[in-house]
């Protein structure tokens, strides 16, 4: 279903559209299309050929890969003005990963026609794009090194860190299942739920159901960082 010409709102969340006049917003909002999808559904399948562009209109996507032995690692989440989809849109290969939604989801279709003509319009929003992919590249990178060299309670404790940072609050509440963060952490339950114990003891933290509380700030962030973690060993 087409999306209203003067519903524009949802392209210009997208930073690399941000910066574009309203008609060549109207131009593109004339060509996209809707989806809704419910809770676990998959808005696109690891291996599927790419032909569009993909924006979160409302609700949470992670992006995932599962072996095949099931274990499930998730690379990132999304929300309202995220894009998805732009490398296999450039290099015509195939998902690198799926995309599920983890709440009721709109998103917007764009196709690849429309981007690659826009591109070619206006190349300060291919350069705005390739910046968006290069971060991405960076935390792959980020992420590839912290299963590489970062034990479990390390990575929990990076988590925990950050999520205490962002909220600027020493009360963290967990919304994931020990399964989902473990998916997160590149891991399996048993040993996150270790980890959780661990820094329990250690006096790092305290729990009350799914909420944790950061009794020790510092020495959490010292173990988010590699330090100390000896100690905790």
């Amino acid at each position: 279903m087409p999306m209203p010409a003067a519903d524009v709102e949802i392209l210009r969340r997208v930073g690399y559209f941000r910066s574009l006049p309203d008609t060549e917003l109207r131009r593109l909002a004339a060509g996209c299309r809707t989806r809704t999808l419910r809770t676990n559904e998959t808005l696109f399948e690891e291996g599927d050929a790419c032909r569009g562009l993909f924006i979160v209109a409302e609700g949470t996507v992670a992006v995932r890969q599962i072996s095949f032995r099931g274990r499930e690692q998730v690379f990132h989440t999304e929300g309202p003005g995220a894009t998805l989809g732009e490398a296999p849109l450039f290099d015509r290969g195939g998902y690198v990963a799926s995309a599920v939604a983890m709440t009721s989801v709109r998103a917007v279709f764009l196709p690849r026609s429309q981007v690659i003509a826009l591109c070619q319009r206006r190349p300060e929003v291919a350069l705005a794009m390739l910046q968006t992919m290069a971060g991405r590249v960076r935390r792959f990178a980020e992420l590839v090194a912290d299963l590489a060299f970062r034990p479990v309670p390390e990575r929990l404790a990076r988590h925990l860190d950050t999520l205490r940072v962002e909220r600027t609050d020493t009360e963290v509440r967990l919304t994931l299942t020990h399964a989902q963060l473990a998916a997160r952490l590149g891991t399996v339950r048993e040993l996150v739920v270790r980890a959780l114990r661990q820094l329990e003891r250690s006096g790092v933290i305290a729990r009350r159901r799914s909420t944790i509380v950061i009794r020790d700030p510092r020495r959490l962030a010292a173990l988010a960082r590699g330090e100390d973690l000896a100690a905790e060993t």
